[in-house]
């Protein structure tokens, strides 16, 4: 069924709406547990309207195994989207940077008091138990797919997490997340709610997709609400931020990598370098500082001093770096 969460007119008699799909038994009983998927906060991260879609269609194939409610809002900030930009066009506002928003407040600020207060209650009072948030990366770094989750919900969030079929977790302090964004005020509610990760933006990874769609299925059979077949879900690598190794540049230049997403690394090893196309020469190899995994790759090659080049994430229980739950 599909729904419109918020409706603002826009000038020239255009109107921006946002919408979900609310699949769920044809026979509700008032104790189906709900889940919400929500992707699109930023316009150019795409990987999330492939997840939407197969989520959608797998329900809809198999529509008899579904015991309980799923919220999809494929797009949730369609001007962004539309114009192929980052933020809200005309404002330049982020998203991710407004909740929870406010009624009274402009465009953005209105959208995501909507979103917000349909994903904790809909109209019927159903609270959602948990909320994924589908990202893809940015322009510029190609990455695994990974969970991101503030390390003060971390009991709370990790049952959740164990299931979605993912390459890593990756737990961040609290004390460096800021107010705004919506897991943080979804989990601020009481709503278990994180990111993931993958890819690359402007773009659509159909293998991470289709892993991830799994591990939702999966997340959904664990939570008693799918009763069709899954996919058994890969454990995934936990790290903690102070055991990924962030490798940036010290040229400017062209980064041609030797290295690819997932390869495991000895420290050392040669990661890339960054050369002048001007002169024919090498500004400088880049050196892998520790024993690991690739979790990070610079895609877009164009780079200043400081440009973020790749992030190395060490073996699970390899010298204390990276655990396993």
């Amino acid at each position: 069924m599909i729904e419109t969460v918020a409706r603002v007119n826009l000038m020239v008699n255009e109107v921006l709406k946002i919408k979900k799909n609310r699949l769920c038994p044809d026979v509700l009983t008032g104790k189906e547990r709900r889940i919400s998927l929500v992707s699109g906060v930023y316009g150019d991260e795409l990987q999330g309207q492939y997840v939407c879609y197969e989520v959608i269609r797998r329900i809809k194939e198999d529509f008899d195994s579904l015991t309980g409610i799923v919220d999809v809002y494929p797009c949730v900030n369609p001007l962004a989207l539309e114009a192929k930009t980052r933020e809200i066009p005309g404002s330049e506002l982020d998203m991710n940077e407004l909740f929870p928003g406010a009624k009274s407040g402009a465009i953005g600020e209105y959208a995501a008091s909507c979103l917000i207060d349909d994903i904790i209650s809909d109209d019927d009072g159903r609270k959602t138990e948990f909320c994924l948030d589908i990202h893809g990366s940015n322009l510029y770094l190609d990455e695994i797919l990974q969970i991101r989750m503030n390390d003060d919900a971390v009991d709370k969030l990790m049952p959740y997490a164990m299931a979605l079929n993912t390459d890593m977790v990756w737990i961040h302090p609290s004390t460096q997340v800021k107010g705004g964004s919506l897991v943080y005020e979804l989990n601020q509610r009481g709503v278990a709610a994180f990111v993931t990760e993958s890819t690359v933006a402007y773009r659509i990874h159909q293998k991470y997709g289709s892993r991830l769609v799994d591990g939702i299925f999966a997340l959904m059979k664990q939570m008693g609400m799918w009763k069709g077949e899954v996919v058994e879900p890969s454990k995934p690598i936990v790290v903690f931020d102070d055991q990924v190794a962030y490798l940036n540049s010290e040229t400017s230049g062209i980064f041609i990598p030797n290295v690819k997403l997932h390869e495991k690394v000895e420290a050392g090893m040669k990661i890339g370098s960054v050369v002048d196309v001007l002169t024919g020469s090498i500004q400088e190899v880049i050196i892998a500082p520790k024993r690991g995994i690739i979790s990070g790759i610079r895609d877009y090659p164009s780079i200043e001093v400081g440009s973020l080049l790749a992030r190395i994430i060490g073996y699970p229980n390899d010298h204390g770096e990276g655990v396993e739950a």
